[in-house]
């Protein structure tokens, strides 16, 4: 029995991962199907708070996923909103992964990339399995940070017929640095930045919100293409009046109606959830219909699930192991 335990930093992790899109898409929803069908075990995450502060937070995601992937661990993420204005990310993570038959630790990650792939991914499956026919070419993104960045790259590869971005931000700066590196990135693609929220969702039949919002702030969808979808991958910018005139589909009911999300405001407004259609997941195995009206606005609302962390970090050690990378340690736990 091998003890080694492999450390990955950030810039291995990304070296691993960048170019695999297409992969990382199918592997994101493989992890659905497996959560679907019941072979996974997924604790709600736990939320560290701080006393007198609202913004800043830490959460544990702990998850199993098995249907042959066989991963186990946790993922530890901290979202400090302030950061941005000391020239940091938001969000840093960890992930540790451990040994199924064991429980032994096996490998440290940094995760904040992973976790910003399997959003990213996990937006752009639902908008490929949600968007119009046909595909939308325009498309707005409300909230210009890292996970926007991401969820872009992503959503070309998943739609790659997309010609045009239309980008928002509460920092117009902030939104025109995110176009100007997002074009260098993604040719054939046109970026421009809009001068209101209102306007994204007037011209963009696929729209993604990835903000810092702690109180829901958009109250009406009517601006919005009939049939167009919404990507609220920061749960928590619609508010629940928005939400119930909405076709929605999220990744996990119990996981999504927690933690003061728009959804689950809407579950405590309404005292059902009887407003969500299905689940991604239902969508991917066939058992419930992409759109049940071809007009509704549908909104994608996904709680970020743990699994998904762990299907990346599993294939990132594999890769790592596969190509040498990373710092194994031999001695890192207690000796027989």
């Amino acid at each position: 029995m091998s003890d080694e335990f492999l450390i990955l930093r950030a810039d291995e992790v990304r070296d691993l991962l960048d170019g695999r899109e297409g992969e990382i898409l199918d592997l994101v929803a493989r992890a659905y199907t497996v959560h679907g069908r019941g072979q996974s075990s997924l604790p709600h995450s736990t939320f560290l708070r701080f006393p007198g502060d609202s913004l800043n937070r830490i959460i544990g995601l702990p998850a199993y996923l098995g249907g042959g992937i066989e991963a186990v661990g946790m993922k530890w993420i901290a979202s400090f909103p302030g950061n941005l204005e000391r020239g940091i990310e938001r969000a840093s993570a960890v992930i540790v992964l451990n040994a199924r038959d064991t429980g032994r630790p096996i490998a440290l990650l940094e995760g904040s990339i992973i976790s910003a792939r399997r959003t990213a991914a996990s937006a752009a499956l639902a908008a490929r399995e949600l968007a119009t026919d046909p595909a939308p070419t325009v498309v707005g993104l409300i909230g210009t940070g890292l996970i926007n960045g991401e969820v872009a790259r992503f959503l070309r590869a998943a739609l790659p017929g997309i010609e045009r971005m239309v980008l928002f931000d509460l920092s117009a700066e902030r939104a025109r640095q995110r176009a100007e590196a997002l074009g260098k990135i993604l040719p054939g693609v046109a970026f421009e930045v809009a001068e209101s929220l209102e306007e994204v969702l007037r011209r963009c039949p696929l729209t993604s919100f990835a903000t810092t919002a702690v109180e829901p702030h958009v109250n009406d969808l009517s601006l919005c293409p009939k049939g167009a979808t919404i990507l609220h991958v920061s749960l928590r910018d619609l508010t629940p009046d928005a939400i119930l005139t909405a076709d929605n589909v999220v990744d996990d009911p119990d996981h999504v109606c927690r933690a003061r999300t728009s959804v689950h405001l809407a579950e405590e407004a309404t005292g059902s959830r009887d407003f969500i259609r299905c689940t991604l997941a239902d969508i991917l195995e066939g058992d419930a219909p992409t759109k049940e009206d071809p007009d509704a606005v549908s909104v994608f609302s996904p709680f970020g699930l743990g699994v998904l962390d762990l299907a990346l970090a599993h294939r990132a050690v594999e890769l790592a192991r596969e190509t040498g990378r990373g710092h194994t340690i031999s001695s890192f736990l207690p000796g027989q």
